[in-house]
């Protein structure tokens, strides 16, 4: 099991100054060896592997005195990067979607660099230092301790805005746990008036962090657009721009670590709708359901859940919001409209919890049926 561990770096001037350099060497790395194989495709009708490329460092660190300035696995590892864009583009090709050819990079997009091997360029010291092969000894502010029988496999050293992380990626042993005895099942209904509905009748109202910052960042913005393209204001501006939604971004990510934890902890049984959540993005609600991050929430709970043995299950997203909850009746309803009023039954109830009941009660009829044809296989 891999997981990964993200830790605040203080490194002082020369080692920022250091940072940037290599980062910038990575990226040329990058867009040198892309040109190589985009050139060889078109002019010879040949592919370049991850390997011709590979071997062909020492020689182009002799002609260039940047590349010695940066460890040879880093060095690596960025082709190793490129390789594996170029996979997924053909692998995209061969399934027919939308195949996304590897793009080159500008300074904005090179964000981080990885030393592939820990201890080989890469270790921790004693006093919270991180020691990194042609950098020096860095501060990390080490907020949690790895855990005891971690492996650290690789750490990759990446730039958040103008901060700097360390991100251990370690293994573990496979602690995932037999799935809880299930006392307790929830439905979880996602939506954008409340971003999460449970079928226990809680809501919890969307806290659009997007939207507290807005006016914020539009005056912002507005001041980045009047600055001169090149200028050491507007990269200034920029930044300023950049630290506004990073700290959007993070407060998202904050409330949903919380919330996936609160579900894990609370339920044995947490059930989702099967959302398609691309589709939905292309709608006129796309700005809204991306700042809801429907999807993180799904992620985080199911990592959470492995751990804890707690059981995350989908069903199909057809008439939650329509049936009624209590006597199955259709009761059709426009998106504007919030409360589920059945005149079948006389159930009168907000939308998004009758349809966090009615998720619930699709997996559990789903289980049900499952149990049964069991028993029946059994018998016979």
């Amino acid at each position: 099991m891999l997981r990964t561990f993200k830790f605040r770096l203080y490194p002082n001037r020369a080692q920022r100054l250091a940072f940037e350099q290599t980062l910038e060497t990575c990226r040329f790395i990058y867009n040198s060896a892309l040109a190589e194989r985009k050139h060889a495709w078109e002019k010879e009708g040949r592919s370049i592997s991850y390997r011709e490329q590979q071997n062909a460092l020492p020689v182009l660190k002799e002609s260039r005195a940047s590349l010695r300035a940066v460890h040879s696995q880093v060095l690596q590892d960025v082709l190793r990067r490129l390789d594996k864009a170029f996979r997924n583009f053909f692998r995209r090709v061969k399934a027919g979607e939308k195949s996304g050819y590897p793009r080159f990079k500008n300074a904005n997009r090179f964000d981080g660099f990885t030393y592939s091997q820990f201890g080989n360029g890469v270790g921790l010291r004693e006093r919270n230092r991180l020691w990194l092969s042609k950098i020096g000894e860095v501060n990390i502010k080490l907020h949690r301790r790895l855990p005891a029988n971690a492996k650290i496999k690789t750490c990759t050293i990446r730039r958040d805005v103008d901060q700097w992380f360390a991100c251990f990626t370690i293994e573990l042993p496979d602690t995932a746990r037999e799935p809880r005895e299930i006392r307790s099942a929830v439905g979880v209904d996602l939506g954008i008036a409340n971003l999460v509905a449970l079928s226990t009748g809680e809501t919890i109202e969307n806290p659009r962090w997007l939207k507290h910052s807005e006016q914020k960042l539009a005056v912002q913005q507005r001041v980045l657009t009047r600055k001169k393209n090149g200028s050491s204001s507007r990269w200034k501006q920029r930044l300023r721009v950049a630290r506004l939604h990073c700290r959007v971004r993070r407060q998202r990510t904050d409330f949903l670590h919380k919330l996936s934890r609160k579900l894990v902890d609370s339920y044995d049984l947490v059930v989702f709708e099967n959302l398609d959540v691309t589709r939905m993005m292309q709608s006129r609600l796309a700005k809204f359901i991306a700042d809801a991050s429907w999807r993180q929430l799904i992620l985080f709970t199911r990592y959470k859940a492995e751990e804890a043995g707690t059981v995350v299950q989908f069903v199909e997203a057809v008439n939650t919001s329509q049936q009624c909850s209590s006597c199955g009746a259709l009761v059709p309803k426009a998106l504007r409209e919030r409360v589920h009023s059945c005149p079948c039954c006389g159930l009168v109830t907000d939308r998004d919890v009758n349809a966090a009941k009615n998720i619930l009660l699709k997996c559990t009829a789903g289980r049900a049926g499952r149990a049964s044809e069991g028993i029946a296989l059994a018998s016979q």
